[in-house]
Protein backbone atom coordinates (compact mmCIF):
# COMPACT_ATOMS: atom_id res chain seq x y z
CA UNK A 1 0.00 0.00 0.00
CA UNK A 2 1.65 3.28 -1.01
CA UNK A 3 1.30 6.02 1.92
CA UNK A 4 1.02 9.69 0.85
CA UNK A 5 1.80 12.64 3.10
CA UNK A 6 -1.49 15.30 3.60
CA UNK A 7 -0.10 18.99 4.41
CA UNK A 8 -2.58 21.17 5.75
CA UNK A 9 -0.61 23.20 8.60
CA UNK A 10 -3.16 25.91 8.71
CA UNK A 11 -5.79 23.43 9.66
CA UNK A 12 -3.76 22.92 13.61
CA UNK A 13 -4.82 25.65 15.27
CA UNK A 14 -8.38 24.53 14.54
CA UNK A 15 -7.94 21.35 15.73
CA UNK A 16 -6.05 22.12 18.80
CA UNK A 17 -8.90 24.53 19.89
CA UNK A 18 -6.16 27.95 20.21
CA UNK A 19 -8.20 30.76 20.65
CA UNK A 20 -4.86 33.32 20.59
CA UNK A 21 -2.26 33.05 18.37
CA UNK A 22 0.86 35.19 19.19
CA UNK A 23 0.96 38.07 15.89
CA UNK A 24 2.69 40.85 15.17
CA UNK A 25 0.76 44.24 16.11
CA UNK A 26 -1.27 45.19 13.42
CA UNK A 27 -2.30 48.53 12.01
CA UNK A 28 -4.92 50.77 13.89
CA UNK A 29 -8.22 50.36 13.03
CA UNK A 30 -10.35 53.14 12.19
CA UNK A 31 -13.94 51.75 13.40
CA UNK A 32 -16.64 52.56 10.79
CA UNK A 33 -20.27 53.57 12.56
CA UNK A 34 -21.87 51.26 14.39
CA UNK A 35 -19.22 48.36 14.25
CA UNK A 36 -18.29 45.86 16.65
CA UNK A 37 -14.97 45.61 17.67
CA UNK A 38 -15.22 41.98 19.11
CA UNK A 39 -16.37 40.77 14.93
CA UNK A 40 -13.48 39.68 13.12
CA UNK A 41 -15.48 41.20 10.05
CA UNK A 42 -15.74 44.96 12.05
CA UNK A 43 -11.99 44.39 12.09
CA UNK A 44 -11.63 43.58 8.39
CA UNK A 45 -13.32 46.25 7.33
CA UNK A 46 -11.68 49.08 9.68
CA UNK A 47 -8.26 47.61 8.61
CA UNK A 48 -7.32 48.11 5.39
CA UNK A 49 -3.87 48.24 6.12
CA UNK A 50 -3.91 44.58 7.15
CA UNK A 51 -5.98 42.82 4.43
CA UNK A 52 -3.35 40.40 3.52
CA UNK A 53 -3.12 39.09 7.38
CA UNK A 54 -6.86 39.16 7.37
CA UNK A 55 -7.12 37.54 4.68
CA UNK A 56 -9.37 40.34 2.78
CA UNK A 57 -9.03 39.68 -0.74
CA UNK A 58 -11.13 42.43 -2.13
CA UNK A 59 -12.98 45.76 -0.69
CA UNK A 60 -15.08 48.20 -1.49
CA UNK A 61 -16.74 50.98 0.54
CA UNK A 62 -19.69 48.53 0.93
CA UNK A 63 -18.29 44.78 0.65
CA UNK A 64 -15.40 42.42 1.45
CA UNK A 65 -14.38 39.32 0.11
CA UNK A 66 -12.63 37.65 2.80
CA UNK A 67 -11.06 33.92 3.03
CA UNK A 68 -12.54 31.75 5.51
CA UNK A 69 -10.11 30.49 7.75
CA UNK A 70 -11.48 27.12 8.71
CA UNK A 71 -12.34 26.36 4.63
CA UNK A 72 -14.46 23.40 4.17
CA UNK A 73 -13.50 23.47 0.38
CA UNK A 74 -10.71 24.84 -1.52
CA UNK A 75 -11.65 28.44 -2.59
CA UNK A 76 -14.17 28.88 0.11
CA UNK A 77 -14.79 32.08 0.87
CA UNK A 78 -17.10 34.98 3.24
CA UNK A 79 -18.95 37.62 1.18
CA UNK A 80 -20.04 40.58 3.72
CA UNK A 81 -21.63 44.06 3.98
CA UNK A 82 -18.52 46.78 5.54
CA UNK A 83 -21.23 47.80 7.73
CA UNK A 84 -21.90 45.85 10.95
CA UNK A 85 -25.40 45.06 9.96
CA UNK A 86 -27.41 41.32 11.56
CA UNK A 87 -30.55 42.03 9.29
CA UNK A 88 -31.41 41.97 5.43
CA UNK A 89 -33.63 44.49 5.77
CA UNK A 90 -31.00 46.80 7.37
CA UNK A 91 -29.39 46.77 3.98
CA UNK A 92 -29.23 49.89 1.64
CA UNK A 93 -30.40 48.79 -1.80
CA UNK A 94 -26.63 50.29 -2.79
CA UNK A 95 -25.12 47.51 -0.73
CA UNK A 96 -27.72 45.12 -1.34
CA UNK A 97 -27.26 45.13 -5.26
CA UNK A 98 -23.04 45.17 -4.64
CA UNK A 99 -23.38 42.02 -2.30
CA UNK A 100 -25.23 40.25 -5.37
CA UNK A 101 -22.69 41.53 -7.75
CA UNK A 102 -19.60 40.54 -5.98
CA UNK A 103 -20.98 37.19 -5.30
CA UNK A 104 -21.78 37.08 -8.89
CA UNK A 105 -17.97 37.40 -9.78
CA UNK A 106 -16.36 35.31 -7.33
CA UNK A 107 -18.36 32.85 -8.51
CA UNK A 108 -17.05 33.21 -12.10
CA UNK A 109 -13.64 33.73 -10.86
CA UNK A 110 -13.47 30.33 -9.15
CA UNK A 111 -15.64 28.63 -11.85
CA UNK A 112 -13.18 29.28 -14.63
CA UNK A 113 -9.99 29.40 -12.65
CA UNK A 114 -10.57 25.87 -10.16
CA UNK A 115 -13.10 24.35 -12.85
CA UNK A 116 -16.01 24.08 -9.94
CA UNK A 117 -18.94 22.24 -11.10
CA UNK A 118 -21.06 24.00 -8.73
CA UNK A 119 -21.38 25.82 -5.79
CA UNK A 120 -23.42 26.03 -2.43
CA UNK A 121 -24.11 29.70 -1.28
CA UNK A 122 -25.43 30.45 1.90
CA UNK A 123 -26.34 32.94 4.59
CA UNK A 124 -27.63 31.60 8.43
CA UNK A 125 -29.46 34.42 9.77
CA UNK A 126 -29.00 34.36 13.23
CA UNK A 127 -27.30 31.54 15.96
CA UNK A 128 -30.27 29.30 15.89
CA UNK A 129 -29.84 28.88 11.53
CA UNK A 130 -26.28 28.42 12.63
CA UNK A 131 -24.71 31.75 12.13
CA UNK A 132 -21.46 31.57 14.35
CA UNK A 133 -21.23 34.89 13.79
CA UNK A 134 -25.09 36.54 14.18
CA UNK A 135 -24.76 40.04 14.14
CA UNK A 136 -22.91 40.47 11.00
CA UNK A 137 -24.34 39.02 7.79
CA UNK A 138 -21.62 36.96 5.20
CA UNK A 139 -23.06 34.41 2.46
CA UNK A 140 -20.71 31.70 2.13
CA UNK A 141 -19.39 30.15 -1.33
CA UNK A 142 -17.93 27.17 -1.57
CA UNK A 143 -17.09 25.74 -4.66
CA UNK A 144 -17.75 21.88 -5.49
CA UNK A 145 -16.20 19.08 -7.62
CA UNK A 146 -17.98 15.92 -8.58
CA UNK A 147 -16.47 13.34 -6.37
CA UNK A 148 -14.82 15.95 -3.86
CA UNK A 149 -16.50 13.87 -0.87
CA UNK A 150 -14.33 10.48 -0.88
CA UNK A 151 -13.25 8.09 2.08
CA UNK A 152 -11.06 11.32 4.23
CA UNK A 153 -14.41 12.57 5.46
CA UNK A 154 -16.73 9.71 5.22
CA UNK A 155 -14.20 7.67 7.21
CA UNK A 156 -11.53 9.89 9.11
CA UNK A 157 -13.20 13.14 9.85
CA UNK A 158 -10.88 14.74 7.98
CA UNK A 159 -11.10 17.32 5.19
CA UNK A 160 -8.01 17.68 2.97
CA UNK A 161 -7.75 21.47 1.23
CA UNK A 162 -5.04 21.08 -1.29
CA UNK A 163 -4.25 24.82 -1.51
CA UNK A 164 -3.12 27.12 1.28
CA UNK A 165 -4.79 30.25 2.51
CA UNK A 166 -1.94 32.64 1.14
CA UNK A 167 -1.72 31.14 -2.26
CA UNK A 168 -5.69 31.87 -2.64
CA UNK A 169 -5.15 34.97 -1.27
CA UNK A 170 -2.49 35.90 -3.40
CA UNK A 171 -4.80 34.29 -7.17
CA UNK A 172 -7.91 35.82 -5.54
CA UNK A 173 -7.36 39.44 -4.24
CA UNK A 174 -5.20 39.55 -8.15
CA UNK A 175 -8.21 37.83 -9.98
CA UNK A 176 -10.81 40.51 -8.09
CA UNK A 177 -8.62 42.96 -9.01
CA UNK A 178 -8.45 42.51 -12.48
CA UNK A 179 -12.28 41.89 -12.91
CA UNK A 180 -12.89 45.30 -11.17
CA UNK A 181 -10.55 47.15 -13.79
Amino acid sequence: MKHEQLWAPWRLGYIRGDDAVEEPPRAEPVWLPGADTGCFLCRDAASPADDRRNLVAWRSGRTLVVLNRYPYNNGHVLIAPARHLGRLDELDAETHGELMQITTRVVGILERSMNADGFNIGLNLGRVAGAGLPGHLHWHIVPRWNGDVNFMPVLAGVKVIPQSLDALWEFLSDALRSAAS
